[in-house]
Order: C-alpha cells, then structure tokens, then sequence
C-alpha cells in the first residue's frame, strides 16, 4: 500500500486510536499477571503491536495534516489576488479559505458553508453546488454558467489533494456583452433555459425602442422556430424578422439573432402566417410549395424543407401521392385521417385536399390540416373501453356456464366417494377427478376476477400481517436466484379486503417479476400510507381524494416496451411461450383491484425494470367492529354435516346441478321438493298447507331471477331461510340481497360438505 492511501486509511482510523492504544496497554498489563506463560506471551505481542498501530496511526495522522496544510497555504497565495471571488472548501462544503475578492463580495464566510453563502444569489443553489462537487470527484473540475439575480456567473470547481475542493465564480455578464453582442451591428439577445433575457445587444435595444425582461413582450408568435419568420413588437409597429438560435454552453443558454424582412403584402403566401388554420400549397405530383406557421408547428418542418406531402404523413392505406392524383383529377374529395411521420410524439391529422387553377392552366392543391390527436385518442379509448367489456362480459358468461357443469362433476363426484372407500381400487380415480375439477375452478376464478363478476367476503386486514404470513410461500415461488425484500410503513392503516383474491394479486405480480429476470436480481414488497389531498388522475383514471395503503411491487428485469404498456392487463396476453402462461394473472390482478375498489398503476422502463402500485382505500372502521367482524362464525365445510330434518324447496334451472344438490340434501335426511324454474316454485307455493323450510334457488334463471321470485314469496312466508346459489353474483345482486331477511349467499361450484353446511347453518 503506498503513503498516501496509507495516510488517508490511517485519517480514517484517528478517532478510534485512543481505543486502540488502551486496548494495548491493557493486553500488555493482563500479560504480566497471567498464570500461564504462553497465554501471557501472546496477549503482550498482541498489546505491543496494537500500541504501535495507534502511534502509527497519530503520527501517519499529524504528518497527512501538515501536507494538507501547505498545499492549502500554496493555494492560498496563489489565489489571494485573484480578481474572481475564491473558496476552499472540505468534502462536506464547510468553507476553509476564502480570498480578498470573496471577503469584499461575501463578507468573511469562514466556518460555513458554500450553500450558506450562495442561496440567496441563484435558484436552486443546493442542486448546482451537488451537480458539481459530483462531476469534479468524478473528473478532478467542472464549470457551469449559473444565471443569477444580476446577471450570469460562471462557477467552477477543482479538486484539491483527494478531500477538498476550489471554488471560483467568474463574472461572465460584461464579458458576454461587450464582447459577443454589443459589437454586432445584428439584433441578438441571449435567453436563459426559460426564456428570461439575460442579454440585448444595442442593435437589439433600438429595434425593438427598450429592453424587455421576457421574451413574450419582444416576440408576438412564440413559441422561436430556427429559420422562421417571427413578428416582432417593434418600436415603430410590427416587425418582420427571420430567426436563428444557437445553443451556447450546457446550461440550456441560448443566442438568438433576428435578421429584419420586408412586411408581406396582402397577397403573399406569407401573410397566411396570421391565419389560426394549417395550410399547404401541394403540386400534383405532391411537392410542398409552401406552408404557413400552423402547419409547420404541425409536421415539424421548417419553411424551407423540400419536402414531399408522402414524407410528412402515414397510415392513409395507400400511398400518398395517389390521392394526391385523385383530387388533383376530381376523382376524390373525402377527407383523411392519417398520422404525422415527423413530430415525436403521436399526431394524427385530418386533411382536406381541395383542387384550385393556378397561372395558367397549371393546377395547385390546398391542403387544410386539422389537429386530430385528441379525437383519435378518445376513439381509441372508447374501443378499448368497448372490447374489455364484451371480453368481460364473454367471460363472466363462460365463467358462469363452466361453474355449473363444474358443480355436477365435482358433486357427483362427491357422491361416488361416499360409496367408495380408500381401499377401492376406483377411489385414486375418483380423486383425481374432483382434484382436477378443482384446478378447473381455480381458472373460472380467474376469468370471473377479470371480469369482476366474483363473489368477494371482504374482511379488515393489516397488510402487514397478511404478507408475513406469504413470505413463506413468496421465497419458495422467487427461487434462489432472486432476493425477496419486504418493507412496509410502522403506522401502516388497516384495509377491507378478500384476503385470499389480494394474496393472489401478490402473488401473481411477484411471480411476473421473477420471470423477468431469468438472471436474478432483486424484488422490493413496498407498502406505505398516502394521503391525497386532491383527486390523483394518470392512465385514464381518477383516484379520488383520501386516505390510501399503497403496495408496490417492483424488478430489476427487462422491463417492457411501451407498445405493451396498454395490453398487459387484457385477457390472455403473455409474451411468455406456449404452455408456460395463460395470460389471466395481469388482468387478474386488474379485476380483482377494481373490484375491491382500488387502482393499480404500471411503470416501466426497457432494461431497469418495473413497477406495479397499488392504491387501496384504507379502511377507518372503528376496532369493535373490526373485532365483530373477525369472529364472525362461518360454516366449516371440512367438517362433515349431522342429519337433518326439514322440507327444502331446490329451485335451479340446471338439470345436473339439481339432481346432485337434491341427492346430497336427501342424503341428510331432509325432504327435498324441486322447481325448474322460478314460476314452477310459486306455482307449487300456492298450495298454502305445504310447508317450507329453506328455498334453495340460483341466482340467474331464465324468466324471473332468484332474488324475484324469493321477494315474492317471502310475502306470504315471511319466516323462511334464504340459500342463494350462483356461478357469479352480478353487480347489483348484493343490494338485493341485502334486502331479503335471513339469506346467504353459496358461490358455485361448490361441495356436498359446503352445500349441506350451508343449509344446515341455517336451521339454527
């Protein structure tokens, strides 16, 4: 190791060496009193040489001061008459040094800060000094130009030894002027990053009859164009100039030199400039022979790019320069939705192309462009909104039908076990096929979430808990390539949520991030508290004012291309290889947040990674009711049902799925009376000797609904239980509900256990 890392390890250890040194001398004391040479021996080597290191250390210390002090003395007496204001300051920017210049401008600063100094002569000082300390570290100087309140500075920085540094402002604001301005017979000026004039040369001043501060009050039609004619306020009228702008610096500075035309008269091209409409002057074969300002802000192009109109626009279906034809022939006269090549950003335009006679003979075309972006952009959105809807809607119907051909299969499979026991060769198959009924279910599930048409039990969680309670299983499905980190907020507020749909949510956003980095990396499990003071709105939706838990999940993967931002949270998209997804668990996730009641949010960047957040509405239920809710008893379907005894009228339009729900409450003793449909159940209530117990009834059936026909009959059976039974509760089933006395609610497809359970419960 050589002196100078030497030296600074040793600065590094001075404030331990007294430490150090006792340490030593207490080794070298026990030493002399322990009974066993050997150990004795060892402890005062090992006292000798920790005494040695801290005399080291002070002396390698003392010595590392006096080389820093004479090179800050060196300094000092080179830049003591120094015109510019100079400072020396340490790593942390106390000021250690300042010469004669800084002293008359500053006033003696010693002992404080460079920040304290400087914050009251620019904005955002902290950031300036932190951008510069950090690239002198990195490349021994740097040097900006700082626009301050009274003109401009140039501030510089240098490395001194590896632990210091010189600062230097150097007054630019003379110098620009004399120098690069005022000597031009041209109007120029100089504008800072936001269009403050800093500088107006003596030809600029007389053109315009003052100095102006901004450049709104020079230029009528901003925003500047390089090579455009721009009006200016002049001091005898309007005044016409052609513009050209240079970036000076890295501080966002710019020149601007204005060289003076003559006024266009009425008739020129030139004086369509004024017009708030976009115009072109197309030839037949679709050269662009002139363009007026709107039109140039349009396209992106200056007023002499020789340009073609195939050039500047897309996406018409054909080519261009055939509808150019068709106008130019009378043969077409429609107008065109087509989308800007140049501009950056997306920009779709309407164009109408109308046929004129020029001189002569020779015949010209106008074109008048219409900003379409934001129609095209509300159109995209309602066919977005529209296909999400007939896929949701598609897969709550699907969903639906599956759960009622699911609940024949995994009930009358349930019937087979009960004959079957497990020494029966038939009961692995039988297994297999209520196993495997199950896994069906578990992706109808899916399809319901996205299609928010499932059946939530929301309860009060603290996510805190619920996500310890998941990092088991979380470490397992990460692997070992990838490192799991939870965090969360110490006052995290409590949430009213389906605990099993949000742990799938979790869980399904986790396993996504593991499969984008298939090289390992990191996956942070945020959770804070955030409150909204005002309505948040981003991606097309409005999150209201209030108190939120926000969860985040994020990668260091490969992140995605913003071509798929706004696919990833529809059905069955995965870029993932056949078999290996099916596309559900975004728009899982998408549906099941939606439906809690919450917002989730993508971010993502190409090669860094991203970012799911999560907006949950916190829940301010007071705790007894939380308590309440916590205890509340629910049925266990593990546990098979005793024998019963009751009259039980089953009302389900699916043939299978009442046949197995009629078997399975016979086979607990009750009696069992069946209805097709709702209008054969109150056909069979009219018998006013028959007496009822529980209906048991689907939800949708053809003709009148469940909650309908039950309302009707609770009319003259007023004492009767309610078991609702469906493959998915539509929006508004809850509020109906609500208003039918003693009901409750058995999603499909269910179990023999869970339906008797079910029914059971509500004898008592």
């Amino acid at each position: 190791m050589t002196a100078g890392p030497l030296s600074k390890q040793a600065e590094r250890l001075a404030p331990y060496s007294m430490t150090i040194a006792i340490g030593g001398l207490l080794l070298c004391g026990a030493a002399l009193v322990l009974p066993l040479p050997r150990f004795g021996l060892l402890a005062f080597g090992t006292g000798a040489v920790l005494l040695w290191a801290a005399i080291l250390v002070r002396v390698l210390t003392h010595l590392r001061k006096i080389a820093r002090k004479r090179v800050h003395n060196a300094l000092a007496q080179f830049v003591a008459n120094d015109a510019a204001p100079c400072f020396t300051t340490d790593l942390d920017g106390v000021i250690g040094y300042e010469n004669r210049a800084a002293i008359k401008r500053f006033g003696g600063r010693g002992g404080e800060t460079l920040l304290a100094a400087l914050e009251d002569l620019f904005a955002a000082p902290a950031t300036t000094l932190a951008r510069l300390q950090s690239r002198a570290l990195a490349k021994g100087g740097a040097r900006e130009d700082v626009v301050m309140r009274h003109g401009h500075v140039r501030l510089g920085v240098h490395m001194i030894g590896e632990d210091g540094f010189l600062w230097r402002l150097d007054d630019m604001v003379e110098k620009g002027s004399s120098l690069d301005g005022e000597a031009l017979a041209l109007p120029m000026m100089t504008l800072s990053k936001n269009n403050a004039v800093l500088f107006m040369n003596e030809a600029m001043r007389r053109l315009i009859g003052h100095r102006e501060k901004t450049l709104d009050r020079v230029v009528t039609d901003l925003p500047l164009r390089h090579g455009d004619v721009h009006v200016l306020s002049g001091a005898e009228g309007r005044v016409y100039a052609r513009v050209a702008q240079f970036e000076t610096g890295g501080s966002g500075r710019k020149e601007v030199y204005f060289l003076p035309e003559k006024t266009p008269s009425v008739g020129e091209w030139d004086a369509f400039d004024a017009l708030p409409v976009a115009l072109l002057k197309v030839s037949v074969d679709g050269r662009i022979l002139q363009s007026n300002r709107p039109a140039r802000e349009l396209l992106s192009i200056m007023a002499h790019d020789q340009l073609r109109l195939g050039d500047l626009v897309e996406g018409l279906g054909r080519p261009v320069q055939d509808w150019v034809t068709d106008v130019a022939m009378a043969r077409a006269r429609k107008p065109e939705f087509v989308r800007a090549a140049r501009p950056q950003n997306d920009t779709f335009l309407q164009i109408t192309l109308s046929r004129v006679e020029g001189k002569g003979d020779e015949i010209e075309l106008i074109a008048v462009l219409s900003d379409a972006t934001e129609l095209k952009s509300l159109e995209a959105q309602f066919v977005q909104s529209q296909k999400m809807q007939a896929i949701g809607q598609l897969a709550g119907g699907v969903a639906h039908d599956f759960n009622n051909l699911l609940t024949a299969i995994s009930g009358h499979c349930d019937l087979l076990l009960l004959r079957h026991d497990k020494s029966d060769p038939d009961y692995g198959d039988l297994v297999q096929i209520h196993q495997n009924a199950n896994r069906a279910a578990s992706l109808v599930g899916q399809l319901l979430a996205f299609s928010r048409k499932q059946t939530l039990k929301p309860e009060v969680i603290d996510l805190r808990d619920t996500l310890s309670d998941l990092t088991h299983l979380l470490n397992r499905l990460v692997g070992e390539k990838v490192t799991l980190t939870l965090s969360h907020d110490a006052g995290l507020l409590p949430i009213r949520v389906d605990k099993r749909q949000l742990e799938q949510v979790i869980m399904n956003l986790v396993v996504n991030a593991r499969d984008a980095m298939p090289t390992g990396g990191e996956i942070k499990v945020e959770t804070r508290n955030e409150v909204l003071r005002q309505a948040l709105t981003r991606d097309r939706a409005t999150v209201p004012a209030g108190e939120y838990v926000v969860v985040s999940v994020s990668d260091q993967g490969i992140g995605i291309p913003p071509e798929r931002l706004q696919k990833v949270f529809e059905p069955f998209f995965t870029t993932k290889r056949t078999g290996e997804g099916t596309g559900l668990g975004l728009s899982t996730a998408y549906g099941i947040i939606k439906q809690t009641g919450g917002f989730i949010f993508l971010d993502s960047v190409v090669g860094s990674g991203t970012a799911f957040t999560i907006f949950l509405p916190a829940h301010t239920a007071r705790a007894e009711a939380v308590v309440e809710a916590a205890n509340k008893p629910i049925p266990d379907a593990s546990v098979p049902a005793e024998r019963g005894s009751g009259v039980i009228l089953l009302v389900e339009d699916e043939a299978p799925v009442r046949a197995f729900a009629s078997r399975a409450l016979r086979l607990r003793g009750y009696t069992v009376i069946e209805a097709e449909n709702a209008e054969e159940a109150l056909e069979t209530l009219e018998d006013s000797s028959l007496h009822i117990d529980v209906f048991v009834s689907d939800v949708i059936m053809p003709g009148m609904d469940g909650p309908s026909w039950v309302s009707e009959a609770l009319k003259t059976r007023p004492d009767v239980k309610v078991v609702f039974v469906s493959g998915y509760a539509e929006d508004h089933f809850t509020e109906q509900q609500a208003r039918i006395p003693n009901s409750v609610f058995l999603p499909k497809p269910f179990s023999l256990s869970e339906l008797t359970a079910t029914v059971q419960a509500q004898f008592y």
